[in-house]
């Protein structure tokens, strides 16, 4: 199964019901911490400089004038182009479970239920891929200031690579177990890359990175049964 075929079977399922919840809560949590993040940021600027600072694009900062302010709305829809990778990565952590189980419902139901994975295995998982990412925008910083044409073209290979990587692994682990889904990631690692790369692009634009994390657990879900259904087949 190619990578666009999963993703428009992905896009099909956009209706079901347990997609519109996870959905509805991805964009809350999304927008909590989008506003959480915002509202640090006017907070640190007014500790810094004080309650009357004016900075060229924001003017006179407020804070929570300015946080509660309709400019404040386009702001974190700018600031959302820089969060949402890892904002993505956390709410897939939390949700991937429920959107593989209903991609698996629908297209797979000769499959047996798979186990939830536990809560603290994958907090443990999302925060220590969390500290992955962050640091690897951080040193990405070296190569945007070096290669500042090629910026946009490198955070988006680096964070498909990554987002890949993750989204991929989390919805195999749960048919394979860690060691299983690190062995079939490994063998197909292009085309989870490809497939990451392809995810990155699309969080890199305001309100439609909403809709991001979503359609690629469930991307995922179906490019792990492609694959794994390659791999079962005997080589002639």
């Amino acid at each position: 199964m190619t990578v666009i075929n999963s993703f428009f079977l992905a896009l099909g399922q956009i209706g079901d019901p347990r997609f519109r919840k996870v959905l509805l809560l991805g964009i809350g949590l999304t927008f909590a911490l989008l506003v959480g993040a915002y509202a640090g940021f006017l907070w640190l600027i007014n500790a810094l400089v004080g309650p009357e600072a004016t900075l060229p694009v924001l003017g006179e900062v407020t804070w929570l004038n300015d946080l509660l302010s309709v400019s404040s709305l386009l702001f974190m829809m700018v600031l959302s182009v820089f969060l949402m990778v890892p904002v993505a990565s956390a709410i897939t952590s939390l949700f991937l479970d429920d959107v593989a189980q209903a991609v698996e419902d629908r297209h797979y139901p000769h499959l047996p239920k798979a186990p939830r994975v536990p809560f603290a295995e994958a907090m443990r998982d999302t925060v220590n891929f969390l500290g992955v990412l962050v640091l690897a925008n951080v040193l990405a910083l070296v190569l945007y200031a070096l290669f500042t044409p090629l910026a946009p073209f490198i955070f988006w290979g680096m964070n498909g690579f990554l987002l890949g990587r993750e989204y991929f692994t989390l919805a195999a682990m749960r048919r394979l177990g860690r060691e299983g889904a690190q062995k079939l990631r490994a063998q197909h690692m292009p085309t989870i890359w490809l497939a990451g790369t392809l995810m990155a692009i699309p969080l890199s634009v305001p309100l439609v990175n909403l809709l991001i994390p979503i359609l690629g657990a469930a991307t995922f879900t179906h490019i792990y049964h492609g694959v794994a259904e390659t791999s079962r087949r005997p080589a002639r």
